[in-house]
């Protein structure tokens, strides 16, 4: 008895070090990964916005650190960041305007044998390579491409849309619409039948039962969906740059020529990337304070 006494005694003791140590080897490995791979080249990043790149007649005091945050306020980068959040927010508002429908029909009208099978066919183009869609896209819009044949069959006049904004919110709304769709199905899927019944016996209209049972019941995905539309498409660089031309310069593609165009500003481009991973920080952290978590 004594002997078990003292086993007992041990493993008391030893349990609780046993429970730290767990949890440390499971999450070490992705922990070392995320700190060399995101966590010190954020750093750097910062590191590196906060080295002056003084242009001659400049008036700033050269040693003072934050000239290069200075300079994102310009007019020049404040209209490119505008852009960026002009084509985020639209592209939010098209997916969201697109895609509800969408995942309304599939959760509350096909039947459970054809769910998952319609549901694949809307993330079927994420299969492929965003560079792949954008490049489709190119040869529908432009001049000669196949709209504005079928636009001349039918007898409309050919329409302008490639290097331009428009263009641009089609090709990122296509790119983007798969990832809402998903999470408003995921939240839609959830939803109570029976308030919707309940709506309906009490006299509301579809479209009473719609704003106030169904959109509140699936806010949470709303939100989700909305915010992970927005952060993947304020550092989009791919369809801007392709679909838009040079009129349509991002944040992306003013951070890619700071430190591989002709200016090599390293500074100011180091700022303009933390001011973008703090955007994104922001959007994150509402996403998981506001968003469905089982949606996503």
């Amino acid at each position: 008895m004594a002997v078990s006494t003292n086993s007992n005694s041990k493993s008391e003791t030893v349990s609780p070090l046993a429970k730290w140590l767990g949890p440390l080897a499971l999450l070490g490995p992705s922990g070392l990964w995320l700190a060399l791979l995101l966590v010190m080249p954020t750093l750097v990043i910062f590191q590196l916005s906060l080295v002056p790149n003084i242009k001659p007649g400049d008036l700033v005091n050269p040693a003072w650190p934050l000239i290069n945050y200075l300079r994102v306020f310009e007019p020049l980068n404040l209209q490119v960041i505008g852009r960026s959040l002009f084509f985020a927010i639209g592209t939010t508002i098209l997916c969201l305007l697109l895609g509800f429908p969408v995942a309304y029909w599939i959760a509350l009208n096909v039947s459970k044998k054809w769910r998952n099978l319609t549901l694949l066919g809307f993330v079927l183009p994420l299969w492929t390579s965003s560079l792949l869609r954008s490049y489709a896209w190119i040869t529908i819009l432009r001049p000669t491409g196949v709209l504005n044949s079928l636009l001349a069959i039918v007898g409309i006049p050919p329409l302008e849309l490639l290097n331009q904004s428009s263009a641009v919110l089609i090709g990122m709304a296509y790119s983007y619409l798969p990832y809402i769709v998903t999470i408003l199905y995921a939240s839609l899927e959830k939803l109570d039948r029976r308030l919707l019944e309940a709506s309906q016996d009490l006299g509301a209209n579809p479209v009473e039962t719609f704003w106030k049972v169904t959109v509140p019941q699936t806010m949470p995905g709303i939100a989700a969906g909305s915010l992970l539309v927005f952060i993947s498409c304020l550092g989009d660089f791919v369809d801007p740059e392709l679909l838009g031309g040079a009129s349509s310069m991002t944040a992306a593609r003013l951070i890619y020529n700071q430190f591989l165009g002709a200016t090599q500003n390293w500074g100011l481009g180091s700022a303009l990337s933390m001011v973008l991973i703090f955007a994104v920080s922001v959007g994150i952290a509402l996403l998981l304070k506001y968003g469905d978590r089982n949606a996503i």
